[in-house]
């Protein structure tokens, strides 16, 4: 069985200065073709409207997955936080082979809304909550032994500032440092608070079955030793109890070589910012890992250098297993 974690960047019908739906499904088929994956989570699904629509439909993937031969695949979707539909962009999707028995996503179910009292600009002194910027999508599937695989698709906030009213001089410039400070604060906050969430969500399923098929994957926008990725794997370093050390996720990357664990290139820096997570009952499976990083190309370069591109700046990362 093969596992896929992909983020697919903006997939969406064609807008004004950007590549067509077309190019970007040329493009991206391949990719998903390669990985072959049994259960596939993608991230960045927009979600368009039909002309004099008023509910927003997945038409965008509805065609890469015609593309890709994933037809037969049942899917599962994330949706807004009100259960009336998808959001218009960031939606998150996962394909399976197998069948799902369950699906629901988590989104402040488990951990409240943080409450942050504005330090600068025009708001200072009033509260605002930081809510996540989008849910994890949980779903159970069946593999046909005796136990299912609990898999979490995951697209963590990026780290970049929170708006902070009044306190930038235009769209990218902040007028201080201080409060490019606060609004990073406050970034930090959403971001470990969702990956909190998430490995409270995942201690229930131990709680219920200490050796559960557990997986984890997607766009976690940290590298190993941040701080969402430390508390999703709960380390025994960490908790200091040798007791709970079976409830460590383990990260598949950690059977490559050091030099292939990279799925973004920054600035001419590698990073693995994309990971798949797992228990220690389905690492008992595992066989084998892949990054589809060979031809990766620097996303600060192409943001800014390359026309329309219909790629993608992340890898996709495949876990192999034995099930």
């Amino acid at each position: 069985m093969r596992i896929a974690t992909f983020n697919l960047e903006n997939l969406d019908e064609t807008k004004s200065g950007g590549p067509t739906l077309e190019a970007r499904i040329r493009a991206l088929a391949p990719q998903l073709d390669r990985a072959d994956a049994d259960i596939l989570c993608l991230q960045e699904v927009n979600a368009q409207r039909s002309p004099g629509g008023k509910k927003r439909e997945f038409t965008a993937l509805r065609s890469l997955i015609e593309a890709a031969g994933l037809a037969g695949h049942h899917l599962a979707v994330s949706g807004n936080r009100e259960g009336s539909g998808p959001r218009d962009i960031h939606n998150l999707a996962t394909l399976s082979r197998h069948p799902i028995e369950a699906t629901g996503q988590l989104w402040h179910d488990l951990v409240p809304e943080p409450r942050h009292g504005y330090l600068a600009g025009d708001r200072a002194g009033e509260d605002v909550m930081l809510a996540w910027d989008r849910p994890v999508l949980y779903t159970r599937i069946k593999l046909g032994g005796e136990k299912p695989l609990h898999l979490y698709n995951v697209h963590l906030r990026a780290p970049l500032a929170c708006p902070v009213p009044g306190a930038k001089r235009d769209k990218f410039a902040w007028g201080s440092v201080s409060a490019w400070a606060e609004g990073y604060y406050m970034s930090e906050i959403k971001r470990a608070g969702q990956a909190l969430e998430l490995r409270a969500a995942i201690d229930r399923v131990f709680d219920e079955d200490a050796d559960a098929l557990i997986a984890v994957a997607g766009d976690f926008n940290s590298e190993e030793h941040h701080t969402p990725v430390e508390i999703l794997r709960g380390s025994e370093e960490n908790t200091a109890n040798g007791a709970l050390a079976g409830r460590v996720m383990v990260a598949v990357e950690h059977a490559l070589a050091s030099d292939r664990r990279f799925t973004v290139i920054h600035q001419g820096r590698r990073q693995m910012l994309d990971h798949i997570l797992v228990s220690r009952g389905l690492l008992a499976h595992f066989e084998g890992s892949e990054i589809h990083n060979e031809a990766l190309s620097d996303e600060l370069v192409g943001y800014a250098s390359v026309e329309a591109s219909p790629l993608s700046y992340h890898a996709p990362v495949v876990a192999i297993f034995d099930l």
